[in-house]
């Protein structure tokens, strides 16, 4: 059983070599290995080469494709095309792979042999508090997970490179979420299980979180711009507005003009920030274990920061995202409705 693996790049010279080490020392080896590279300006590609050309017999088959200007949808589907293997498993520069990760991953065909796709899982690699912190507040533990409603990022998954053609490849007109598009064509050619990716929790890779403020606001903008573009998940956002544009500023208002008990404005703050910050606390006795209390305390801290950041930037994204559509509704696929047929 042939396996290619599949990876796009974009000025990843300082982090690319985790990767390539990684790939190199796994316990089931990729059979090949193709890197798309959207038009780096800082040596990227010379770097691979360089790993290849010195390292020929940890992967004996690692090749890098250029193509300037292509976002990530598009060189993941220039990979997979040029890839020779039935069976694609896509990962992301800057993450380091568990040695066994292409081992676990392709299990699945190896108990069945009509294994549409298998979902791998990403867990937080930090450094220090504030990256303990974020990670605690955006990234998923494994048990907060459900596998039949899981929805898989493409820096750990695999599926046959039928599927992916079926699915009609990563959607190209998308520069953020396209993951998530593909997972619902993928989902779609399932439609007697609740979703066409087995869950392999143990294919794992190690995901580096925004390591400030600046940076995650711009990963969210970008995410939320994504959603609007892509038209999803209108009920999450709706939601996010109504909290801070109505919820919050009446219960502030209560707190400091209510005519009554304006003690119950504040104790709907408190419960709100209980609410909106419990889970990330929880998540934080785990990922925040090596942590000395002092460390722990500022964490837990941050963690609010963080939420509001994240929420912020989403808000500013997500409408920048529906004028895009809007502008572009003429010539965008609709996704939804190739979904139904």
């Amino acid at each position: 059983m042939n396996v290619s693996v599949i990876a796009t790049v974009y000025n990843e010279r300082n982090s690319i070599d985790r990767l390539l080490e990684s790939l190199a020392a796994q316990t089931r080896r990729p059979d090949e290995v193709v890197i798309c590279d959207g038009g780096s300006a800082d040596g990227t590609v010379d770097v691979i080469r360089s790993f290849a050309a010195s390292h020929p017999e940890r992967l004996p088959s690692l090749r890098v494709i250029e193509a300037p200007g292509a976002n990530i949808s598009r060189g993941r589907n220039l990979a997979i095309a040029a890839a020779q293997g039935p069976i694609i498993a896509a990962t992301d520069a800057g993450v380091r792979l568990e040695a066994n990760w292409l081992e676990k991953l392709i299990e699945p065909w190896e108990r069945n042999a009509n294994t549409l796709a298998v979902a791998g899982f990403f867990a937080p690699d930090v450094e220090g508090v504030f990256q303990t912190a974020m990670a605690a507040t955006v990234l998923p533990l494994r048990e907060d997970i459900d596998p039949d409603r899981f929805l898989p990022s493409s820096r750990s998954v695999a599926f046959t490179k039928a599927a992916w053609e079926r699915a009609g490849g990563y959607p190209e007109w998308l520069d953020y979420c396209e993951d998530l598009l593909f997972d619902f064509a993928i989902n779609a050619q399932a439609p007697e299980r609740p979703s066409g990716f087995t869950w392999a929790p143990d294919a794992l890779v190690h995901f580096r979180p925004r390591e400030s403020l600046r940076k995650f606001w711009t990963q969210y903008y970008h995410y939320a711009r994504g959603d609007g573009k892509a038209d999803l998940w209108r009920k999450r956002h709706a939601i996010r507005y109504a909290t801070y544009f109505v919820a919050l500023p009446m219960l502030l208002g209560h707190a400091y003009f209510g005519f009554f008990a304006r003690w119950l404005g504040w104790l709907g703050l408190l419960a709100g920030v209980v609410l909106y910050c419990g889970r990330p606390w929880q998540r934080l006795h785990v990922l925040g274990a090596q942590l000395t209390p002092p460390e722990w305390l500022a964490a837990a801290t941050l963690v609010p920061l963080i939420r509001v950041t994240g929420d912020l930037a989403k808000m500013a994204g997500y409408p920048i995202g529906l004028w895009w559509r809007w502008r572009h509704r003429h010539v965008i696929p609709d996704w939804k409705q190739a979904l139904e047929k």
